[in-house]
């Protein structure tokens, strides 16, 4: 069908008020009193719609029909061309049987009897309106009031403003009041022009919001008697609110719809602001000028490539001043922003033009200046196109050519934005961090198309730009400083006491345990081969309970995936101690801390992951034996001996060599390896990293408890001891604490049982807090 007359798009009012595109094609009547919309991409039915006799049937605009089908269903067509909006009314007139010439067709309110039989008995006679003078400004206000509880009567009085000009005349009256400050001429006139607004007729909207009327129809909005001096809108709107044009706007009838719009919401938001439900009913017909105005000023501006292509042509021209692409750049930020209000199908169609056009690399330039208002305004843009569509961001970032300095991606860029937050509170880098993770998010990429887009940005995202999300982690979780630990009064260099950098930490880390729930055998191998869990777990000492707790929580998800490659890694690098530690120093306190340590070892308990319940209670039993407010430890001791006399009487299934499991392990880093295309300097044997870190760890530091403020013992904190020991097949040296447990040889390590666990549920990291009256005494009290 190509008669382009009966072109519409069909529009849907949803739960919040705001109209929704169901798609663009041509409707006819199918049957004498039947409307039908067939889309015209796929010839699908998008709209069948019988013409009820008692439906309240509305035309706006010219070119739009508007109607209920339900008490909480209203349909909208919005037609191309004028034709085919006249074409289409006089028919649903005609199975009314109304005249063509009205603008709505029934009474959409329940009237009494009594109102519909005058409204019958004065449907034959005009309404007549008084002299536009000074002195009957009173009886027009009492008019228009009165109509507003009748449809029909708001019908006739609207013709009738219309046809006699009258409300041009009623604001030449409004100068003339004002400039003989007649007061009490200006309320009531105030009255009367917001009585106008709500009679709800397009019609007049129109006249109202026209170049010559709209400044008046906000003077006369001023003057509202509830106050004792009028309000200055018109001053702000002429002299405070300026249109800047970064490039001129070549389109007459585009720069006046842009003007008017930004008025009309002025009225809507911040003159009219609604006093209740029936006034916001009243109003639709505001809302919905408004809504499609905005609807052509995105069409007008998308069809006009010129524009936008001198607009990007500035905004990464070097010569470009600053100020200049200061406003560039805000003009974007304000247009994508704007978009938001507009339907999927638009907002799609404005953001597809705007990459076609190269918005993503035009930010790639912008977002690298020292300017912080252009970058802040950079990063908003690039938060849009990212919530339009996270697959055409991914795709231009594996796109970019592979330069030599990682750091010109466009990704590690937004990483960098984020680090280097300037906010106290860090809102932006919050912000950014919700990106990254939408970016990095698998359930966005579970189409069967998207399965290499999946696979090619983690490789592509490990390989290049892991290692700038985790420098910070890095740079402050490195070895303690001897000389710094000397004086209890110092600062602890591996947890500063900074609250914005434990904050970004705090942030990093959440990303981090996102990775690990989601990403598998990426994030297993970076979190391997970089022993990023033993530099996470020096973070329990931060006098930041937070970043304690997302320390804690990493290990948690960790543990909480049951992968015996994970529980291996953590056996070999004694990564319980720092645990435990904080769990001691927690004291008597009975705070979250204390809960999620609990939880973290009930777990254990309850899962029945033997090869941990064998490290902890062969390593820490004698000095958590203490602990009997709760029953966990006991429970873990209990399965342990359990298990060993499964063991003992020769009836385990589960027992396995360990040389054979360490060769599984350097099989399945080997194979990782090949699978992300990682390159060397990022990628290493598990068993030659563990190896080297024994060596360095003997010869810079010793296996002694350190003595507490408080006169008791503390588990020295070494990342590679255990994995030493258990390499070496010796016994490491007893604590100074009789608490302390000795460790078991690595053999006896490794003959635990190796159990194919489902994959556990997300669980909450916190425990119910309950007070018990025993108290917990300190290790070596």
């Amino acid at each position: 069908m190509s008669d382009t007359r009966r072109r519409v798009k069909v529009y849907t009012l949803n739960e919040e008020r705001q109209w929704e595109d169901r798609g663009t094609g041509h409707v006819c009547c199918s049957e004498p009193d039947s409307l039908t919309v067939t889309g015209e991409a796929d010839g699908s039915l998008l709209l069948e719609s019988k013409i009820n006799p008692d439906t309240a049937y509305q035309k706006q605009q010219d070119t739009l029909i508007v109607w209920s089908e339900a008490e909480n269903y209203d349909l909208a067509l919005s037609f191309q061309e004028k034709a085919g909006c006249d074409e289409i009314w006089e028919k649903i007139c005609q199975v009314q049987g109304k005249d063509p010439s009205v603008e709505i067709t029934q009474d959409p309110g329940d009237e009494s009897e009594e109102e519909r039989l005058e409204d019958m008995l004065e449907s034959g006679h005009p309404l007549e309106l008084p002299p536009c003078e000074p002195g009957c400004l009173e009886e027009l206000e009492e008019l228009v009031m009165s109509v507003l509880p009748s449809p029909v009567r708001r019908e006739k009085l609207a013709l009738a403003l219309l046809s006699s000009g009258y409300i041009r005349k009623l604001l030449q009256l409004f100068r003339a009041s004002e400039e003989e400050g007649d007061r009490r001429g200006l309320q009531q006139l105030h009255q009367i022009v917001r009585g106008l607004l709500l009679l709800n007729k397009a019609t007049l909207l129109e006249v109202m919001f026209s170049d010559d009327c709209i400044m008046d129809v906000v003077g006369c909005l001023e003057y509202e008697p509830a106050l004792l001096q009028p309000k200055s809108h018109r001053q702000f709107l002429t002299e405070t609110a300026r249109f800047r044009e970064v490039i001129p706007i070549r389109d007459s009838e585009l720069r006046q719809k842009i003007h008017q719009t930004y008025r009309v919401q002025y009225i809507q938001d911040i003159i009219l602001p609604t006093h209740s439900v029936l006034e916001d009913n009243f109003l639709s017909t505001l809302s919905s000028f408004i809504f499609f105005n905005k609807v052509e000023i995105v069409s007008m501006l998308q069809e006009d490539e010129k524009f936008l292509t001198e607009v990007f042509a500035q905004l990464t021209d070097e010569a470009t001043e600053d100020s200049k692409r200061r406003e560039l750049v805000n003009f974007f930020k304000e247009f994508c922003a704007f978009s938001q209000t507009l339907q999927p199908q638009n907002r799609d169609a404005f953001f597809k033009t705007l990459a076609n056009l190269g918005i993503l690399p035009a930010l790639e330039i912008v977002m690298g200046m020292e300017d912080e208002q252009v970058k802040s305004a950079a990063m908003d843009i690039f938060s849009y196109l990212v919530e339009f569509s996270p697959s055409v961001v991914r795709e231009f970032i594996m796109q970019e050519p592979q330069q030599a300095d990682d750091d010109v991606l466009l990704i590690n860029v937004v990483i960098k934005q984020m680090i280097c937050d300037s906010d106290p509170e860090l809102g932006g880098a919050v912000q950014l961090m919700g990106l990254l993770r939408t970016l990095m998010d698998p359930e966005n990429m579970l189409a069967p198309a998207s399965k290499a887009e999946k696979s090619e940005f983690l490789s592509f995202f490990y390989k290049y730009c892991m290692h700038v999300l985790t420098a910070p982690l890095l740079a402050n979780t490195g070895e303690e400083d001897p000389d710094l630990m000397e004086g209890a009064a110092k600062p602890n260099p591996v947890c500063p006491d900074n609250f914005q950098t434990a904050q970004l930490l705090a942030l990093i880390l959440e990303l981090l345990t996102f990775c690990v729930e989601h990403h598998t055998y990426h994030i297993k191998s970076y979190i391997m081969t970089r022993d990023l869990l033993r530099r996470v777990l020096t973070l329990m000492n931060s006098r930041h309970s937070f970043l304690a707790l997302c320390a804690l929580r990493f290990m948690r998800r960790i543990i909480g995936l049951k992968d015996e490659y994970y529980n291996r890694y953590i056996v070999k690098g004694n990564l319980f101690e720092p645990v435990i530690n904080a769990l001691l120093d927690n004291g008597t306190r009975y705070n979250l801390l204390n809960s999620a340590i609990i939880e973290l070892f009930e777990f254990i308990r309850v899962e029945d992951i033997r090869s941990l319940i064998a490290h902890i209670v062969d390593n820490f039993s004698t000095a958590l034996e203490s602990i009997e407010y709760v029953q966990t430890f006991k429970g873990l001791k209990g399965r342990y001996e359990q298990e060993k006399q499964r063991q003992s009487r020769g009836f385990s299934r589960y027992r396995r060599d360990g040389r054979s499991f360490q060769e599984d392990e350097d099989t399945w880093l080997n194979e990782d390896e090949e699978d992300e295309g990682v390159t060397d300097k990022s990628k290493s044997d598990y068993g030659t990293f563990m190896e080297s870190e024994k060596v360095k760890e003997s010869q810079d530091k010793e296996n002694q408890p350190k003595r507490t403020a408080s006169g008791s013992f503390k588990f020295s904190f070494s990342h590679s001891s255990g994995a030493a020991n258990t390499a070496n097949g010796s016994k490491p040296p007893p604590s100074a604490s009789s608490s302390r447990a000795a460790a078991p040889p690595s053999g006896q390590t490794a003959r635990t049982g190796l159990v194919d666990y489902p994959d556990d549920e997300d669980e909450e990291e916190s425990a119910d807090e309950e007070q018990s009256p025993r108290k917990r005494p300190r290790l070596g009290s």
